[in-house]
C-alpha cells in the first residue's frame, strides 16, 4: 500500500501514521520500499511475522467484537447500527 491507504483507512494524520508505521517497521512487522510505479512515493506491506501476529490476534479480536456488538444490540439507541455492523 501507499502511505497515504493506510492513512485514510484509519483516520489518522499523515505524521501520526509515520510514526505507527515506523513502530511496527522496528518491530518486523512491516516494511517500507520505494513504490515501483513511482519512484518517490514509499509504499509498505506487512511481513510474514505481521500476519502470523494478526492470525493469532484475530480469535480475541472478534470475541471481543462480538461481545461489544451483541451489548449494544440490547440498547434501544445502538441496536439499528449494531445489526448492521454485525
Amino acid at each position: 500500500m501507499r502511505m497515504q491507504q493506510p492513512a485514510r483507512a484509519v483516520g489518522l494524520s499523515q505524521s501520526a501514521t509515520t510514526r505507527l508505521v515506523t513502530r511496527l517497521e522496528n518491530r518486523g512487522l512491516l516494511r517500507r520500499y520505494l513504490c515501483e510505479d513511482d519512484r518517490r512515493g514509499i509504499c509498505s506491506e506487512v511481513t510474514q511475522d505481521g500476519r502470523d501476529l494478526l492470525a493469532q490476534a484475530r480469535p480475541t479480536h472478534d470475541a471481543v467484537l462480538k461481545e461489544v456488538l451483541a451489548e449494544a444490540a440490547e440498547q434501544p439507541e445502538l441496536a439499528p447500527l449494531a445489526a448492521v455492523l454485525s
